[in-house]
């Protein structure tokens, strides 16, 4: 019973929006066997610094590049982001993403991000002065390289 509960759990964090209509960037991918957020959250948690491993999941992009496309934040729930990069920035996402359903594949890992770089994407994102001022600490993110993106429509 226990069993068919947990089935039941990790089931109802599957990709919900399977019937939306997707644009792929990168790679191409399909919907099928996506992690949901909480599943990939676990998974991060789970890292240690230089671990990698091969990923596919769905959340929602909470935030774009303003500038290009060329990274986005995604949600992993309880106050969780992950950074997502593209593949030898061979590809960029729409900069009205923001808010939207995403199924993204690639290599997962822990990573540290200098003060400058956390500052720079700042900028990219149009964060005000003081807000990137702000910034004086590195941080460690939950980071994914991604080979391939699907964006709903």
């Amino acid at each position: 019973m226990a069993l068919m509960c947990l089935s039941f759990l990790a089931s109802c964090d599957t990709k919900k929006s399977t019937s939306l209509d997707f644009a792929s960037y990168g790679a191409e991918i399909d919907q099928k066997d996506a992690l949901g957020k909480s599943a990939m959250l676990e998974k991060f948690k789970s890292l240690k610094d230089g671990d990698t491993i091969a990923v596919k999941f769905a959340t929602t992009i909470n935030e774009v590049c303003k500038k290009k496309g060329c990274w986005m934040k995604l949600d992993l729930g309880g106050q969780k982001e992950s950074m997502v990069t593209f593949k030898d920035y061979g590809f960029f996402v729409p900069l009205d993403a923001d808010k939207k359903e995403v199924i993204v594949k690639g290599r997962a890992f822990v990573k540290k991000i200098p003060v400058e770089q956390l500052q720079h994407y700042a900028k990219d994102a149009g964060k005000s002065a003081e807000e990137i001022a702000a910034i004086t600490a590195p941080e460690i993110t939950y980071a994914i390289e991604a080979d391939g993106v699907l964006v709903e429509k």
